[in-house]
């Protein structure tokens, strides 16, 4: 279990997603990577992790990727790998990739299940850092007061020494939500001056929804068939 670094930025503001309701995490941390051009500096390893990688442009997509945006001094961990049964050890690595890189504070981006379908999903938060709730309270982001956190995200809650905030944004599919992520990524536009244009992630939703989902797929499926070749060795 480690956490395998090429550059290390120092006083970083880390971002992190990892697949959730909506895959919100997911695509949102996605589209940051993107558009923010942040580049690959490193990854997330432990043996539980899937055997598997993703291929996308002709390059390998680990798992659990960390990559950095050096005109905004913000690392941002992008999984395509499913959370479920390791959010411990996910923590403990988020951890050690803080404190390897002094970090400044940790935003963990999450879906929340809705109802019904909106063209404007709504975003809550809840964060162990007064300073940082009352800006996004001004920010006109209401404040989660109550509910039930699961997955990576509680983890990090609980274990994370640094000042941390989770992002939730409403969405009522399990399938990749775009339009939840954009409405994270306009509050983070807001705390941190991104000048990100989400016109195109909402335009492209379609697309880029079937990309993470393919992506998410692969990885399950590999799992899947990792799982039916142990039980053919003992058959």
């Amino acid at each position: 279990m480690k956490v395998e670094l090429e550059k290390k930025p120092q006083n970083v503001i880390i971002v992190e997603g990892f697949p959730g309701f909506g895959l919100v995490g997911t695509v949102a941390s996605e589209y940051l990577i993107e558009h923010l051009k942040a580049e690959y500096i490193g990854h997330l390893w432990f043996d539980e992790l899937p055997a598997t990688i993703a291929v996308h442009a002709g390059k390998i997509i680990r798992p659990i990727e960390i990559h950095y945006a050096k005109k905004y001094n913000m690392v941002i961990v992008h999984s395509i790998a499913s959370g479920q049964g390791m959010e411990w050890k996910i923590s403990t690595l988020l951890n050690e990739l803080a404190k390897t890189l002094k970090a400044k504070e940790i935003f963990s981006l999450e879906g929340v299940g809705s109802q019904e379908a909106t063209e404007k999903p709504k975003v809550y938060f809840y964060s162990t850092d007064e300073k940082r709730g009352k800006m996004l309270t001004t920010a006109g982001v209401k404040s989660l007061d109550e509910g039930i956190v699961m997955g990576v995200t509680s983890a990090v809650l609980l274990k994370s020494p640094l000042p941390t905030t989770a992002l939730f944004a409403e969405t009522h599919t399990a399938l990749p939500d775009s339009k939840a992520a954009a409405e994270i990524i306009k509050v983070l536009d807001k705390l941190f001056n991104l000048g990100i244009d989400i016109k195109p992630l909402i335009a492209m939703a379609a697309q880029f929804e079937e990309k993470v989902k393919g992506l998410i797929q692969q990885s399950e499926a590999a799992v899947d068939g990792a799982q039916r070749k142990k039980l053919s060795y003992v058959g």
